[in-house]
């Protein structure tokens, strides 16, 4: 979280001192502003990148049917905010649709043709049996997120077939229904904080990062029990069950802080 709440978080403010979106008037300081122009994906997954240069680094993707709000054009890449977790950098044009239709179906199956929690506005092309209506939740995260075991991490990835830490917490949550910010540090603020004694099935745990010059900010991990993690780690280079005590030494050795645990659910 950024310390000064008065300062908006540049991963998910659209606006460079040349241009910001329209709404962010009066509020940021730019030489223009512009209204965006909403598209959506077409494709299964698609990386966002931190710049304009794909071979930049990839800070998180875009999955079918969501929304990408455009500002800027280079040209086959777009600048603009993924609108459902909020991040904001380059995508290919390619990839992406005119328009943000309204989705009637959600993908709630992982070995689905496309993604868990892919957004489907027409579901006449997918199984209904992969399918779940908008508004149909699971109840269960870790459950979801056991359904990934074995999925290979990635950082940067955010999806059922290929994810980070912090991109397999997401997903879990999109899939009951529960806010899913994108970076560790964000998901370190959700629900209450309880102690490590007190720690069971379904808390988040969250190793916040030490200072330095990278763009993630902690590891993230879903209790499965009193002394076991399930989590997506680039160790193991897969989501895995470990010991926490096992985790914990690890990511302590590596300078990262003491973990946080945060329950979502009473």
């Amino acid at each position: 979280m950024n310390p000064d709440a008065a300062t908006p978080d540049p991963r998910t403010t659209l606006a460079r001192p040349d241009l910001a979106e329209q709404a962010l008037e009066g509020r940021v300081r730019a030489a223009a502003y512009r209204p965006v122009r909403p598209m959506h994906a077409i494709a299964p997954v698609t990386d966002i990148h931190a710049a304009a240069d794909p071979t930049s680094e990839r800070i998180d993707q875009l999955i079918h049917g969501e929304a990408f709000d455009v500002l800027d054009q280079a040209g086959d890449r777009l600048w603009g905010r993924a609108r459902r977790d909020g991040l904001v950098g380059w995508i290919s044009a390619s990839a992406l649709r005119p328009g943000a239709p309204l989705p009637t179906h959600r993908v709630a199956a992982v070995a689905a043709r496309l993604p868990l929690n892919a957004l489907i506005a027409d579901a006449a092309d997918v199984p209904a049996a992969d399918l779940a209506p908008i508004g149909a939740f699971e109840t269960d995260p870790v459950a979801v997120a056991e359904r990934l075991l074995g999925v290979p991490h990635s950082l940067g990835a955010r999806a059922s077939t290929a994810t980070d830490c912090s991109g397999l917490i997401q997903q879990a949550l999109y899939a009951c229904g529960l806010a899913g910010p994108r970076h560790a540090d964000q998901q370190a603020e959700l629900g209450q904080a309880v102690d490590r004694a007190e720690a069971r099935r379904g808390d988040l745990v969250v190793w916040l990062a030490p200072p330095g010059h990278h763009s993630w900010t902690g590891h993230s991990g879903f209790m499965l029990n009193a002394d076991r993690v399930l989590h997506a780690t680039g160790h193991h280079g897969a989501v895995v069950i470990e010991s926490f005590a096992e985790a914990d030494a690890r990511y302590r050795a590596d300078g990262f802080h003491a973990p946080v645990f945060r329950r979502l659910q009473a």
